[in-house]
């Protein structure tokens, strides 16, 4: 409990921090949000590449798979969907008959598709749940609840942006990383304590970075971007398990996670340490969220004020007339506090199929635990309104979803205090 509340505050902290800072200090703010960005790349890093050492398929059961798969691509469906739905009736700054509309929010609104795997993790591991068949479960759904967000954001830039190639490029290096975790899924001899493991994470990060800066002196308006969690998630996944000096004389007879070297004191430590820096790095992340209780130009100048600041291309107009937009009227605080809970409870709500699943698994409280486990957002969902800026999409929609998603982030510990209360004093263990 006290490393959920440890995590909690250093979450809250760094959100209250990427509001303030910005307004109090004369920095260059272009290169604190890269320097805050590339950091807490390594860190999801770190931990990611920690989830795919400990990550096992069963290869003889590949059906199990098909059906985990089913159900995290709901979990990232279902509240997109309602949150599109939402806009495009209450926030949309065109009218509902029009395509526009649609693509907008189609776009706007996958910010609440995506768990977040590190922040999820970390958590159920301060929870003391790490051994328990919803963590296993909730592993899988997370990882697969992401992969699907990051494969549905290329359909939406093609609605936005047409057929590009930097497109296909990212599907064929996912489809890669994919095979690479399939062939050579805990056969590759390198070493994995933390030292190794935060310059494996270091590495990766820097990798996605130098490809998506390259790639922009080609295309500013569509660069590659890959994310890092899928690359580390693969390498560990594809580092052989490795044992603790102490019991190396028995690691032959020894069971495989008795004495992995990752459950000594010091890497337990250090992993602990990554996981507290990353929760603050979230925090950070998050864009300033502008007040928007003014006029529709008041607002799209703020919103180019936030894509400056985090050096997002602007997109050209286009030669073509653009449809009828609706005059946006005037947004009390009161009304966007509103928009937000009801956008927060519709992409909170959009989680909660799992919980109809797995029912000759686990008990109704832990099925529903799994459900509540995959509420908390993070620096997916806050990448994808980043990229939804980029493309001009701003007002109202936009500064509601920061909020909302902000709102979730302060909630994360709650949601980690409700999966245990449900799951009670003897969970279900892994198998």
């Amino acid at each position: 409990m006290r490393k959920i509340l440890i995590f909690s505050f250093l979450l809250i902290m760094g959100l209250i921090l990427s509001q303030i800072i910005p307004a109090i200090s004369n920095y260059n703010v272009e290169f604190y949000s890269h320097i805050i960005k590339i950091l807490t790349m390594i860190a999801l890093g770190f931990i990611m590449i920690h989830v795919g050492y400990e990550f096992d398929i069963d290869k003889s059961n590949l059906r199990q798979y098909g059906w985990d798969y089913l159900i995290a691509a709901t979990a990232a469906a279902f509240p997109w969907i309602f949150c599109a739905v939402y806009f495009v009736f209450f926030l949309s700054a065109y009218q509902p008959n029009q395509w526009d509309a649609w693509k907008e929010s189609l776009l706007a609104a996958r910010f609440a598709a995506p768990t977040s795997a590190g922040i999820l993790f970390s958590m159920l591991i301060a929870a003391g749940l790490g051994a328990t068949w919803i963590f296993k479960k909730i592993r899988i759904l997370a990882i697969f609840d992401d992969l699907d967000t990051v494969l549905l954001m290329i359909p939406l830039k093609m609605m936005i942006v047409g057929l590009r190639w930097q497109l296909a490029v990212i599907i064929i290096v996912m489809l890669i990383l994919l095979w690479f975790a399939w062939r050579y899924l805990h056969t590759v001899k390198i070493p994995i304590t933390w030292p190794w493991v935060l310059t494996y994470a270091a590495a990766i990060a820097l990798t996605c970075e130098l490809i998506y800066f390259s790639s922009k002196q080609i295309d500013e308006i569509v660069p590659i971007h890959i994310e890092v969690l899928l690359p580390a998630f693969v390498l560990g996944c594809m580092i052989a398990r490795a044992h603790s000096d102490a019991s190396n004389q028995s690691a032959q007879s020894a069971p495989a996670h008795h004495d992995d070297i990752l459950e000594t004191p010091k890497e337990k430590r250090v992993a602990t340490i990554v996981s507290c820096i990353f929760m603050l790095l979230v925090g950070l992340t998050m864009p300033p969220i502008i007040g928007i209780a003014g006029d529709a130009e008041t607002v799209r100048q703020a919103d180019q004020d936030i894509a400056r600041a985090y050096s997002i291309p602007e997109t050209t107009e286009p030669e073509t007339p653009t449809p009828e937009i609706a005059p946006e009227p005037e947004m009390s605080w009161s009304s966007i506090i509103l928009h937000v809970i009801f956008i927060t409870i519709l992409s909170n709500l959009g989680k909660m199929f799992p919980a109809l699943c797995y029912r000759r698994q686990a008990r109704w409280q832990e099925r529903l635990a799994v459900a509540i486990a995959l509420f908390p957002r993070g620096e997916v969902g806050a990448g994808v309104l980043i990229i939804s800026l980029s493309y001009s999409i701003g007002g109202p929609m936009i500064t509601i979803a920061m909020l909302s998603l902000a709102l979730n982030l302060l909630c994360t510990g709650l949601f980690i205090v409700m999966v245990k209360r449900l799951i009670g004093p003897n969970p279900t263990p892994a198998l």
